[in-house]
């Protein structure tokens, strides 16, 4: 199996998820060969038998739907999809004075992964999001959430304090929070 990542801490991050030891190693993009990406390889027939058993399988960019995640480890899957496929973007809305705003969102090749993800976030935390196409010349989708919704998202998927995560996504939607915060606490004033 390979793992592959832009971001050398998701990769640290799987490796010591996983107890794997082997080497990364850097391999150019097939499609853009000026960018470089980072991979690790290994072989776990009962891991790969594992991931086939929950939905995942070979070649899965546009083809994935539901996955058997049970829902005590739902918003842990959901926060390693934000890790992965996942965004945070926040901005000072010019049409509206200090109005701050923020999305969370998922991206994906596959329309039914995101319709899954969404009807499943919705039943977990009555969340609903909304999904448009992120780019229509690659057919990727994006499941967002605004605001309101993110937070709601955002306690759910940072419930605990010590699981693993992508620090560089944590430290800027925090940071993003404590803006809001700080921001609703001088306008109340």
């Amino acid at each position: 199996m390979v793992f592959v990542s832009k971001d050398i801490d998701q990769i640290d991050t799987f490796k010591k998820c996983l107890g794997i030891n082997s080497k990364v190693c850097l391999k150019k993009s097939g499609f853009a060969p000026e960018r470089k990406y980072y991979f690790v390889q290994f072989t776990d027939k009962n891991f790969y038998n594992f991931l086939l058993s929950i939905g995942l399988m070979p070649a899965k960019s546009k083809i994935l739907g539901k996955l058997d995640i049970p829902d005590k480890y739902y918003f842990d899957f959901l926060r390693g999809c934000l890790d992965g496929d996942g965004s945070f973007y926040s901005y000072w809305d010019k049409r509206w004075a200090s109005s701050f705003l923020f999305y969370l969102s998922f991206v994906s090749a596959s329309l039914n992964h995101l319709k899954w993800l969404r009807d499943r976030t919705m039943a977990l935390c009555n969340v609903h999001g909304h999904i448009d196409y992120y780019n229509k010349t690659c057919r990727a989708y994006q499941l967002k959430y605004a605001k309101k919704e993110a937070k709601i998202l955002i306690e759910r998927v940072y419930h605990n304090a010590t699981g693993p995560r992508l620090e560089r996504k944590f430290k800027k939607i925090y940071s993003a929070l404590r803006v809001d915060n700080l921001h609703n606490i001088a306008s109340s004033v």
